[in-house]
């Protein structure tokens, strides 16, 4: 996976924007940060709870690992986009989109994502 096909991923979920800060993108849902793409553009990073990314790192660990420190333990997860398929990235990325999203406009587009 590219870093595009990781832009294009996310930039695909209902109502999300490409900003940057720290000079380099992310990708907003409301104005929050629910995924990035790190300096250099060969990793990303998806917000996650601690337990999805549990899930994610275990069924994936080539993909995805925790962040050290204190963001990785509230599930900041960076995803070796090398490594990375599309199906696995969109799950990821829908997992961090809804985590970010107002309850109502991620319950708007339930049906839509899975």
């Amino acid at each position: 996976m590219t870093a595009d096909d990781f832009r294009e991923l996310a930039l695909a979920l209902p109502e999300a924007t490409e900003k940057g800060h720290m000079n380099h993108p992310d990708f907003r849902v409301k104005g929050k940060i629910f995924a990035t793409l790190g300096p250099g553009e060969t990793w990303g990073m998806v917000k996650l709870t601690p337990d999805q990314q549990k899930v994610f790192v275990r069924a994936e660990p080539e993909v995805f690992e925790p962040f050290n420190g204190a963001w990785g333990l509230r599930g900041c997860t960076k995803v070796c986009l090398e490594e990375a398929t599309a199906g696995v990235v969109r799950r990821a990325l829908v997992a961090a989109w809804r985590n970010t999203a107002p309850k109502n406009l991620a319950k708007l587009y339930e049906d839509e994502l899975d």
